[in-house]
């Protein structure tokens, strides 16, 4: 007689990753493993094996999504994450992205992730603590532009979020070597544009077409 067995997370997160790696958007072992280690059920509110492992984003109230797994492997491997870099996320949501970029920059590294949202950001801080990243993730609530401003300088810096061309003011809270890398355009779709610094020279490349939810605080749409 048979029957049907649910899948669980454990097999549903390989299948994704398995997807994933066919179709071209994960290429290194690190964002591999990364992906592997970091369990996106914790993320998503009311989490099912097929929701939380399906390749789209998934809402988590305020307006907000959780991006959806091929694009944060896309920008995980546009970043060329290394081990101890100092990143900024902008459009923390509900921290899974931050938590995938923390397991790619390892104990060394940091990963400070802003959130406008203050019950976002309360909650994906309370994410965080549930995966053991919290001594490298940190969640604070706040425009994450300003943050930038206040706080840099960053290895890396990424928005979460679609934007207005905002490059000039980020790029110079990287350090010399630094990459951004952001959505540019109108409200749900944009360009993902990466650009990275080399002294007082800035090579920008234009990654194709993304959605995403508007930036926004001071410098969004």
């Amino acid at each position: 007689m048979s029957f049907f067995r649910p899948r669980s997370f454990v097999e549903m997160r390989e299948i994704l990753i398995k997807q994933l790696k066919k179709e071209g958007y994960i290429h290194t072992k690190a964002v591999e493993e990364a992906m592997r280690k970091v369990d996106r059920e914790l993320f998503i509110p009311r989490a099912d094996p097929e929701k939380a492992y399906e390749d789209s984003p998934q809402r988590i109230g305020h307006g907000q999504t959780i991006s959806a797994p091929h694009m944060v492997a896309i920008m995980c491997e546009e970043l060329k994450l290394d081990k101890g870099m100092n990143v900024l996320e902008i459009g923390g949501g509900g921290g899974y992205h931050a938590a995938v970029v923390g397991e790619i920059v390892g104990d060394g590294g940091s990963v400070l992730s802003a959130e406008i949202v203050e019950e976002l950001a309360e909650r994906a801080g309370a994410n965080i603590k549930k995966t053991g990243l919290d001594d490298r993730v940190t969640i604070v609530a706040g425009d994450g532009v300003k943050v930038a401003i206040d706080r840099g300088k960053f290895d890396r810096i990424y928005l979460a979020a679609a934007a207005p061309d905002i490059s000039e003011i980020l790029i110079k809270c990287l350090n010399d070597g630094g990459i951004l890398l952001m959505p540019v355009g109108a409200k749900y779709f944009s360009e993902l544009t990466r650009y990275e610094k080399k002294g007082d020279d800035v090579k920008i490349s234009h990654l194709g077409g993304c959605a995403f939810v508007p930036l926004t605080g001071e410098y969004g749409l």
